[in-house]
């Protein structure tokens, strides 16, 4: 990035902002305070990204600022006062003002001691990374660049503004904030940097879980997850917040040859970056790219095997069952994080139907079977296909060629299963009242076993017909005594 068009870039972007920078600005020079843009708002238009939200600082406490937007903002929000944080809206713009402030933990605390600072330097100083050490002083634009921010920018480099143990002291999530912007920006971590984060990864632990799952989140969504994943191993940090995954880097895959299961692991996630805007973008589809879920399970599918690890007769190795084993740790690890449970429910389901479609080339499914396999993957169908197909990585073509070409053939049956049945809602041709009106029958578990019964007969045969379902449910009934 050449520093002098990002600068450009910068202004550029600020004139397109005048009508709200302006006159919010106008206001508090207006009272005698301080006002200016900064950290990831001043980052996005020196990169020339989206500003959607927009972050300020004044030396205004909380009270000031509430004083300055009456009758200016269209809407707004004090849960952050007691953190010097004042949220409004004006237009479609989400804009948050903070008081220059100063901000550390307490060894044993999970909770940091806010402290109000009065000068912009003071402020910048504290932040995160250089990148976010950058402010523009309003309403005269004046950039403020202490640290050199827009030369790391250009370099593709992340630095703390002060020394990284005083960084991380303040505030250690900025370990994992640092993993993060590595991901979404695809920038390197400098070495005193990635020194720091090493000696002081157990800091991580006072963190909330809550915070922890928000950064994790946002870095398994960057542009080039696998960098802040590999920064997290390297560091000791994801041995804290992802230790079924850190436990991967000595398990060698079931080949026992040329790459272990941590390395397979990050290369099946490099795949399903790489397969999602497609699948994303094939008509209608329960996910945009980037994709969480389907991104996390492709990281985590294999976290079942050391457990399930054996050797056989002959000196290999074997994970039976890994996909169930894989499919439990993956939701007792998204609870500890205090994900929501439909997020959890999904990732644990892909984990455990990820080796569902090997070997189907070699022994053919019949219909059934593929209607089985739509069914149990139910609305995680169009993730599965990419999980499966991300988790080939073998060295050797002609296997992997082979793999393709049989997803190939399975996606195409189940399109034209589904065209000709509906596969999206299979059900029994027999519906609960239905099985008790005609066996006589009142509620209860012989209604369920007849359901299920049916749908058995949907599963193999297809489409039969209400009459012939109806003479199959008798002559089960009348076999069950």
């Amino acid at each position: 990035m050449d520093a002098a068009q990002a600068h450009a870039r910068m202004f550029e972007a600020l004139d397109g902002l005048a009508h709200i920078l302006d006159p919010l600005a106008e206001r508090f020079a207006a009272r005698g305070f301080e006002f200016a843009l900064v950290g990831g708002s001043v980052r996005d238009a020196l990169l020339g990204r989206d500003m959607p939200d927009l972050d300020f600082t004044t030396d205004a406490r909380p009270d000031d600022i509430l004083a300055v937007i009456k009758g200016w903002a269209d809407a707004h929000w004090d849960i952050g006062k007691r953190f010097g944080t004042i949220g409004l809206r004006k237009g479609d713009r989400l804009i948050e003002i903070t008081t220059y402030r100063a901000e550390q933990y307490d060894p044993d605390s999970r909770k940091p001691v806010v402290a109000f600072g009065d000068t912009l330097d003071a402020d910048l100083v504290r932040r995160d990374f250089t990148i976010g050490a950058m402010a523009v002083r309003l309403p005269g634009r004046v950039f403020v660049d202490p640290h050199g921010g827009l030369g790391d920018l250009a370099a593709g480099l992340i630095r703390t503004p002060g020394t990284p143990e005083d960084s991380f002291s303040d505030d250690p999530l900025r370990m994992m904030r640092g993993a993060r912007f590595s991901s979404q920006l695809d920038f390197a971590v400098a070495p005193e940097v990635r020194d720091a984060m090493t000696r002081m990864s157990e800091r991580i632990d006072i963190i909330s879980a809550e915070r922890v799952r928000e950064e994790l989140v946002k870095l398994v969504t960057g542009k080039r997850p696998r960098t802040g994943i590999e920064l997290l191993v390297d560091t000791g940090i994801c041995e804290r917040v992802l230790p079924e995954f850190a436990a991967l880097r000595d398990q060698q895959d079931e080949h026992n040859r040329h790459k272990d299961v941590y390395e397979h692991s990050l290369t099946v996630l490099d795949q399903a970056v790489a397969l999602e805007p497609a699948y994303a973008a094939d008509g209608p589809a329960p996910f945009t790219s980037p994709d969480f879920i389907v991104r996390f399970a492709a990281l985590l599918h294999d976290i079942g095997k050391p457990k399930t690890r054996r050797f056989d007769e002959n000196g290999g190795v074997t994970f039976h069952h890994h996909d169930v084993v894989g499919a439990k740790l993956t939701a007792k690890r998204m609870k500890a994080l205090t994900f929501d449970k439909d997020t959890t429910k999904k990732v644990a389901k892909l984990v455990e139907l990820h080796l569902r479609f090997y070997g189907y080339g070699d022994a053919g499914w019949s219909d059934s079977a593929v209607r089985r396999y739509v069914t149990d993957a139910g609305d995680q169908l169009t993730r599965l296909h990419i999980l499966t197909r991300s988790d080939v990585t073998t060295r050797n073509r002609r296997k992997a060629q082979r793999l393709a070409r049989n997803y190939d053939d399975l996606e195409r049956r189940i399109a034209a299963l589904a065209e000709q049945e509906k596969l999206d809602a299979i059900r029994p041709e027999l519906d609960g009242q239905q099985i008790m009106e005609i066996l006589g029958i009142p509620p209860g578990p012989l209604v369920g076993r007849a359901y299920r019964h049916l749908l058995d007969i949907r599963m193999e045969d297809g489409v039969i017909g209400p009459e012939e379902a109806e003479r199959r449910l008798r002559d089960w009934y009348s076999d069950q005594g």
